[in-house]
């Protein structure tokens, strides 16, 4: 299975803790844990929508070469809103990705 850049981080991430699991804080590695899984469905959910929002604009582009404009049209204003879905949720990811840091800087402060 191929796995996207931010998988990919994630993935090192994850080997990271479970090399960690038994030398450090537990209670640390629990909250990382969390944060990572939610992360992962996130970012799924991103590249789903992403995926979904650039198909609808090649089909958008398939009506109105067959001059189908109507279809076309409201085939690529769904496209637009599932783009805008995708990049709300990538700005959601960002921000537990900033909290994640914040659990790690939490740990050094410790």
């Amino acid at each position: 299975m191929e796995l996207s850049t931010p998988a990919l981080g994630l993935a090192g991430v994850i080997r990271g803790l479970h090399r960690q699991i038994n030398e450090t804080n537990k209670e640390l590695i629990a909250r990382q844990i969390t944060s990572l899984r939610l992360r992962i469905k996130l970012i799924i959910w991103m590249q789903i929508l992403g995926v979904m929002s650039i198909s609808l604009c090649v089909a958008a582009m398939f009506f109105l070469f067959v001059e189908s404009s109507l279809l076309g049209q409201v085939t690529f204003i769904a496209s637009l809103v599932l783009m805008m879905l995708s990049l709300a949720v990538s700005l959601y990811e960002l921000k537990i990705s900033g909290h994640a840091l914040n659990i790690e800087l939490e740990d050094l402060e410790n």
